[in-house]
């Protein structure tokens, strides 16, 4: 029903709204945000929530198809992992969600350096 398209929008939205002003306001607190992964799912996210290089500068990923790279849209360059030990930014959005679990578990060097998860969906979430 159209309702249903409705509320769906709606949460979309404010999703939206909750993850840019997650980032503006980290950024205005003076944390550096790095992404982690290039998948399609989240390079959508990035181009619908208007996310460019201003609020995460670079994103990283294991695939060298990925590597040295831009992420279509928004441009964001794809880096190897290990730069999340080389810059340690204070948070990591996981652009690719579905595999969170897997990817924190990966960077626990990272996390015991101090850094911390954003999940963005369903909604945003710091871990």
């Amino acid at each position: 029903s159209f309702q249903r398209y409705a509320g769906f929008a709606e949460r979309v939205e404010g999703n939206r709204a909750a993850i840019r002003s997650l980032l503006q306001d980290l950024k205005s607190a003076g944390k550096t945000v790095a992404g982690y992964g290039a998948p399609a799912k989240g390079n959508t996210l990035l181009n619908y929530c208007g996310i460019d290089t201003g609020l995460i500068p670079y994103t990283v990923d294991k695939s060298d198809l990925k590597v040295g790279k831009f992420t279509p849209g928004m441009h964001l360059p794809v880096l190897e992992p290990s730069a999340l030990l080389d810059r340690q930014p204070d948070y990591v959005m996981i652009l690719a969600w579905n595999f969170a679990e897997e990817i924190m578990k990966q960077q626990n060097e990272y996390r015991a350096r101090g850094g911390k998860f954003i999940i963005p969906v369903p909604e945003p979430q710091v871990i």
